[in-house]
């Protein structure tokens, strides 16, 4: 937009004196895309990076992560900045999300997690994902970067898995220049948040 309809913002935020940490604009963005995305709580972050290792954290996930490497290199690097082993199966060639058939495959006594990336915007196969996760006690956190809007079955995409991540960098289908959120459906995890 131009940025004469950013200026009486602007002048809000300044008047406040309340730059950073939970003012008034991040709360209220907070709860209108929970709104407008059909989820229960939406915590906002700096980056989508930063909410992706913050989601490894937030559910205390250690060991080694299935995931995928056709993602960007975020996806990984969250993990291993947690000091957590990233263990890629490869993806579906029509869907490019990560393949269900392969993950079963590739979990060991060590893997806590699965984390699949929905594909520009192509939900990932996310009930066969659920069942597995379940069947070896597994969480289940969505890098949703490309997903923000997404429906599956008439809902939200991000009510899937135990976490999903969004990413708002000007890449983005919805964009805040830079930022990122994670999605859950808990109060109590989202204060851990």
């Amino acid at each position: 937009p131009p940025l004469e309809e950013f200026i009486p913002y602007l002048q809000q935020i300044l008047a406040s004196k309340r730059l950073t940490n939970n003012g008034p604009f991040h709360q209220e963005l907070e709860l209108k895309l929970a709104e407008y995305l059909g989820v229960r709580h939406v915590a906002l972050l700096t980056s989508g990076t930063v909410a992706l290792i913050t989601a490894l954290q937030v559910l205390r996930i250690t060991g080694e992560v299935i995931t995928t490497p056709y993602s960007f290199v975020a996806t990984a690097h969250s993990l291993l900045w947690n000091g957590i082993k990233p263990v890629f199966v490869d993806i579906d060639p029509t869907s490019f999300n990560i393949d269900p058939e392969k993950i079963e495959a590739a979990i060991t006594p060590q893997t806590t997690a699965i984390m699949p990336v929905h594909c520009y915007g192509r939900p990932c196969d996310v009930a066969r994902i659920e069942a597995i996760a379940d069947n070896y006690g597994l969480k289940v956190i969505y890098d949703a970067a490309h997903a923000f809007g997404v429906k599956l079955d008439g809902r939200s995409v991000l009510n899937h898995g135990d976490l999903s991540v969004l990413s708002f960098h000007a890449t983005k289908v919805f964009n805040t220049f830079e930022g990122g959120a994670i999605v859950c459906q808990d109060a109590k995890v989202k204060k851990r948040i």
